[in-house]
């Protein structure tokens, strides 16, 4: 096998066609008073987690926030992080375009199901979720 030959010089490299990996990261919730908001706003249950969304006020910061959390009835600290590890990821593929700006999300993981189910059931359920909490479903 040979190496790849360098472009001539003058010229540039073959334009790639897929775009370069670029990290999506949304503002985190890290403090225990806006979870504690999120849990007084409205929610969805689904069989994977449970999504509360929570309007922030004029004064408060843009953007999407987001926050996950899993109690210890999920399971120990391996399975948390796991289940925790998985809610972090279909909120990053799913609210960065379909999140609304000024407002926290915060997806509860639910014992026994979100480390183990079909991770696009999780991303299907995220999208009926943020449908129903948006107003676009009853």
């Amino acid at each position: 096998m040979t190496p790849p030959e360098a472009p001539v010089e003058g010229t540039s490299a073959a334009p790639r066609d897929m775009p370069p990996a670029v990290s999506l990261r949304l503002t985190t919730l890290k403090n225990r008073p806006d979870f504690q908001r999120a849990t007084r706003s409205p929610r969805v249950a689904m069989p994977g987690f449970i999504l509360q969304m929570r309007k922030r006020h004029e004064g408060e910061a843009d953007g999407v926030r987001i926050g996950v959390t899993c109690s210890k009835k999920v399971g120990n600290a391996v399975a948390r992080n796991r289940a925790k590890r998985r809610l972090r990821e279909i909120a990053r593929l799913s609210l960065p375009t379909r999140g609304r700006d000024g407002t926290d999300y915060v997806l509860v993981g639910r014992q026994g199901a979100t480390a183990t189910l079909p991770f696009a059931q999780l991303q299907a359920d995220l999208d009926t979720a943020l449908n129903i909490l948006h107003g676009k479903v009853k």
